[in-house]
């Protein structure tokens, strides 16, 4: 096996895992902006998993179509972790004043 399937391998992995884990901090929470900000994590992490799969189905197989397919596999991922990034970004912003006020 090449190393940079290895590589991706593991960070397909990390990024089911990691989706996983916001997930259920998203369900655990009982603050709104928290729960957001938690479901909006999980989206970048499945993003990254599109992503990271697209790329490692190129190193694996090279033929003309599973090129094309992985190339839109890729170009959703990049979008996906882009768009929760910015949704982040903006309820990243709140998370320290709605745990302000409901202490």
């Amino acid at each position: 096996m090449n190393i940079i399937n290895i590589i991706l391998a593991v960070f397909i992995i990390l990024a089911v895992v990691s989706y996983l884990y916001f997930k259920t901090k998203q369900f655990r929470t009982a603050l709104p902006i928290r729960k957001k900000w938690y479901q909006n994590r999980a989206g970048q992490s499945l993003g990254a998993f599109v992503m990271l799969f697209g790329i490692n189905q190129i190193v694996l197989y090279q033929s003309a179509i599973t090129i094309i397919v992985c190339i839109i596999f890729i170009a959703l991922g990049s979008l996906t972790i882009a768009h929760y990034s910015k949704r982040v970004k903006h309820y990243g912003q709140f998370i320290k004043e709605e745990a302000a006020l409901n202490q």
